[in-house]
């Protein structure tokens, strides 16, 4: 498996386990409903996006990260990050390399630490996964996600010290 930038013509291959991974309506809160237009403005929305590809099946995206600044100006010294990881490709190791890609990217670009502002706290994976990578849940929001399966649950604010 490599990591390497992502391109727009990475898009077709992002774009159905994007969508698939939305609508379920467990982890992210984009937009239901949204173009595969729409959805690659947010995506690739001048944040780097790398993919994470696997060449014994042909080049095939097992999944996507995009990381940046968390906010602009004077907070831009912390980051963010989002991962996707396509469905075909779950448990086999594709959100862990990417989320230790996204560790050592923020590193090498000189961020202070990462934020993530809303981990789904049903999305047990994600917080395991980020826990594992040294991220610790520093507040959660009651019932600022409504789960498609679990109603209303909290969103965690994690963050990792990278100083």
């Amino acid at each position: 498996m490599t990591v390497r930038e992502a391109t727009d013509a990475d898009w077709p291959a992002i774009w159905p386990f994007w969508r698939d991974i939305v609508e379920a309506g467990e982890t992210y809160a984009y937009p239901l409903g949204a173009t595969s237009e729409q959805a690659r403005e947010w995506w690739f929305d001048g944040s780097h996006v790398v993919v994470l590809t696997e060449a014994e099946a042909g080049e095939r995206v097992l999944g996507s990260a995009k990381m940046g600044p968390n906010r602009p100006g004077r907070g831009a010294h912390v980051g963010t990050a989002s991962v996707m990881v396509d469905s075909a490709a779950r448990g086999r190791g594709v959100g862990r390399r990417l989320g230790e890609h996204v560790v050592a990217w923020h590193r090498e670009q000189g961020f202070a630490g990462i934020q993530f502002n809303a981990v789904v706290e049903t999305n047990a994976a994600a917080v395991r996964l980020w826990r594992d990578l040294g991220f610790e849940v520093v507040g959660t929001v009651p019932e600022a996600f409504d789960s498609a399966s679990h109603g209303r649950v909290g969103l965690h604010v994690m963050y990792l010290d990278l100083g």
